[in-house]
C-alpha cells in the first residue's frame, strides 16, 4: 500500500511548507499562507493568509503562479498570483509578502471579473492560543482610540473585538503589533469551532452575505506585523483537569437505514464493541413511525448495548402536540432509549452575529413539553451541531439531565496541521462547556473529522476525489493511520474534563467503523481500545511534543500525532499496554 495512502486515507500528498529565517523572526510558508510566526521561538502569530469563502462558507482554492522567491540576509520577498473562480465570475489578485529584521507584511492587490460572489475575501490573522488566552491585548480603532483589553479566557460566544485597526499583545520581551488596512476587521473566538486561534478577519458580519465583488471592481489589503523589546507577558494557568474524572462511555452514531442493517448483522458492533449507540432520528424526513421501527428492530438484535434517541423536531409555536404524538408512535413500536435528546430542527444551523433568529418556540417551552411526552425517560438538550451553537443559544440547564454538543476539526481549515492542532482548544471548550452546564452530565457528539451536517451553509461539502477538504462530510484520514492518532489524541483532550458519553465515529458510512463486515481502517481497532476504557478512573491525559498519553486504570495509550517518527513510534503510530497485576 502507498504511504501517503495507509497514512491518510488518500494518495494526495500532504501540504509541504518552507522555513525562513531572518534574525530572531520566523515563520513558514505554505501554499501561500504564512505560518507559526515566531520571535526568539516563541509563536507570536498562528497564521496570516488572504482567505475566499463561497456562499456555504467553503473555502475556495485558487490557481497559483507566478511565485517569487528573493533571500538576503536581512530581507526576503515572496511574491506570487492567485486566481478564484466561483460561479463563472474570477478574482484575479496578486500577493507580496515583505519580511525583514523589522518586520513582515503581507499585502495584496486584485481585481474582479464578473459579478464574485463570496461570504469572505479578505486577510484572516490568527493569533494563537496558548500564552495568550486570558492575556492583556491592546485593541485599535478606526476612530484612532486604543481599548486596554484582554484575550477571552472563556470562549466568547460573540466577537469579543469590532472595528479592529491594530492589535498588540507580549510574546516574551516583545510586544508584538498587528496593523490591518483595507477594510473592517473584526475577531472572532476561533476556539468554539475547534481552531487553537482568535480569528481576525475582515468584513463584518453584520453586513449581508453572501455579497458580490462586482465586476471590474479592487481589493486592496495588508497587514503588517512590528515589534519592539517590553517587560514579559502574562500567562494564565493552563484550563485545570475536573477531579476524579472517569473516562466515558462509547456511543456510535446509526440512521434508520443503518439501523436495519445492524439488525440483520449484530456482530458488525464487536468490531469497536461500544456501550451505546446515538439513534438520530429526523421528523423533517416524514415517515417518523418506520424511523422509531428501524431502531426497535436494531435494539431487539442488540439488547446488550444502550440506545439513546437524539430526536430532531419541527417543534412549532405549541411544540407539545408534536413531541406527545412522537412518543405515542415510539412506544407502540417498542422502541425503548436509554435517553432522549430534543433538538429543533432549525437550530441544527448556525445564527451568526447580526443574523435573525429563526422562529423557534422558547427552549424551556420546548424541555417542559419533552418532559410530559418522555416523563420516564432521562432527558437532554444542547446542539446536535458544534460548541458555537450552543454556546450562542443555551439550554435551560435545570430543565435537563444532560448537554450535548458535537465537535469538528475541518470547519475552517483541513490541512494534516491545522486538524491535529484543533486538540489544543478542547481544554477551553469543555472548561467553557462546564461553565455553563455546571455538574449536568456532559456529553460529546458526534465528534468525527469529517462533518456530519454543515450549520453554516445548504450543505456540507463534496469530496469524490477523497481530498482534504473543509466541511466535507467524508475525510480520507478516517480511514488511515492518521484518523487512528487523531482518536487517541481527541480521547485525551476530552478525558480531563469528565465527559459521561463521547460518539467519536459512526457505525457505517463515511464516518463508520464496519465496512461490509469488515473494519474500516486503523481507527476501528483504537475505537475498540478506548471503547474498553469506560468507567475507569483517568489518571493522566497529555499532549506535548507531537504526542499523546492516556493512561486510564491499568491501561496506557500513547500516540505519535507527527508524520514523522518520534520516540521510537512510526508517522502517526499509536500503542497501548496494560499493567501487570
Amino acid at each position: 500500500m502507498p504511504r501517503n495512502f495507509a497514512l491518510y486515507g488518500t494518495n494526495q500528498p500532504p501540504m509541504e511548507s518552507q522555513v525562513f529565517s531572518i534574525g530572531d523572526l520566523s515563520f513558514s510558508y505554505e501554499n501561500g499562507a504564512i505560518r507559526h510566526v515566531k520571535l526568539d521561538t516563541l509563536e507570536a502569530i498562528r497564521n496570516i493568509a488572504f482567505v475566499v469563502r463561497d456562499r456555504d462558507w467553503g473555502t475556495l482554492a485558487p490557481v497559483m503562479s507566478d511565485e517569487v522567491i528573493l533571500q538576503t540576509e536581512t530581507d526576503l520577498h515572496l511574491s506570487y498570483h492567485a486566481r478564484y473562480g466561483n460561479q463563472g465570475a474570477t478574482l484575479d489578485v496578486d500577493i507580496d509578502i515583505h519580511a525583514s529584521t523589522n518586520g513582515l507584511k503581507m499585502s495584496v492587490t486584485g481585481h474582479a471579473s464578473g459579478a464574485f460572489e463570496t461570504n469572505r475575501t479578505g486577510f484572516t490573522v490568527l493569533h494563537p492560543i496558548e500564552h495568550v488566552a486570558g492575556c492583556p491585548v491592546r485593541v485599535g480603532h478606526s476612530d484612532g482610540t486604543v481599548e486596554s483589553a484582554q484575550f477571552p479566557a472563556l470562549i466568547e460566544p460573540w466577537q469579543p473585538f469590532m472595528d479592529i485597526t491594530s492589535l498588540a499583545h507580549h510574546v516574551g520581551g516583545h510586544v508584538v503589533t498587528c496593523q490591518f488596512k483595507g477594510d473592517t476587521f473584526e475577531m472572532e473566538d476561533q476556539r468554539q469551532w475547534g481552531d487553537a486561534s482568535y480569528k481576525t478577519y475582515n468584513r463584518p458580519l453584520a453586513k449581508p452575505w453572501p455579497y458580490k465583488i462586482e465586476n471590474g471592481a479592487s481589493v486592496t489589503q495588508s497587514v503588517e506585523i512590528t515589534w519592539k523589546m517590553s517587560g514579559s507577558a502574562v500567562e494564565l494557568d493552563a484550563p485545570a483537569p475536573h477531579e476524579n474524572a472517569i473516562f466515558p462511555q462509547m456511543a456510535l452514531v446509526i440512521t434508520p437505514n443503518d439501523a436495519r442493517h445492524l439488525a440483520t448483522n449484530p456482530t458488525d458492533l464487536s468490531h469497536v464493541n461500544p456501550q451505546r449507540l446515538l439513534c438520530h432520528l429526523d421528523t423533517d424526513i416524514g415517515a417518523t413511525s418506520d424511523q422509531f421501527q428501524a431502531f426497535a428492530q436494531a435494539q431487539n438484535a442488540c439488547p446488550d448495548v444502550a440506545f439513546d434517541l437524539e430526536l430532531i423536531c419541527q417543534c412549532d409555536a405549541d411544540p407539545a402536540p408534536e413531541l406527545m404524538a412522537l412518543a405515542v408512535q415510539m412506544a407502540e413500536t417498542g422502541f425503548a432509549p436509554a435517553s432522549v435528546l430534543i433538538c429543533p430542527s432549525v437550530d441544527r444551523g448556525s445564527t451568526p452575529p447580526g443574523s435573525q433568529w429563526p422562529p423557534c418556540p422558547p427552549l424551556d417551552l420546548v424541555h417542559s413539553a419533552a418532559a410530559k411526552a418522555f416523563p420516564n425517560i432521562s432527558r437532554g438538550g444542547g446542539v446536535v451541531s458544534f460548541f458555537p451553537e450552543l454556546n450562542r443559544k443555551r439550554p435551560p440547564i435545570d430543565q435537563l439531565d444532560f448537554i450535548s454538543h458535537g465537535l469538528c476539526p475541518i470547519v475552517h481549515a483541513a490541512d494534516d496541521l491545522s486538524v491535529m492542532e484543533t486538540l489544543e482548544a478542547i481544554p477551553h471548550i469543555t472548561r467553557t462547556a462546564r461553565d455553563i452546564i455546571g455538574a449536568r452530565a456532559y456529553r460529546i457528539g458526534p465528534a468525527s473529522i469529517a462533518m456530519r451536517q454543515n450549520p453554516y451553509g445548504d450543505r456540507t461539502i463534496p469530496n469524490p476525489e477523497g481530498l482534504r477538504v473543509c466541511m466535507a462530510d467524508d475525510d480520507p484520514r478516517h480511514r488511515g493511520q492518521f484518523g487512528a492518532a487523531y482518536v487517541v489524541g481527541l480521547a485525551c483532550a476530552l478525558a480531563p474534563a469528565d465527559i459521561a458519553i463521547w460518539t467519536p465515529a459512526a457505525l457505517y458510512g463515511p464516518r463508520g467503523v464496519v465496512t461490509d463486515g469488515q473494519k474500516t481502517g486503523p481507527i476501528t481497532d483504537a475505537l475498540k481500545q478506548l471503547a474498553a476504557l469506560a468507567g475507569q478512573p483517568v489518571k493522566i491525559a497529555k499532549r506535548e511534543g507531537g504526542g499523546a498519553y492516556l493512561c486510564v486504570g491499568d491501561t496506557d495509550l500513547t500516540a505519535n500525532l507527527m508524520p514523522m517518527s518520534k520516540d521510537g513510534f512510526g508517522p502517526f503510530e499509536w500503542r497501548f499496554s496494560r499493567k501487570s497485576d
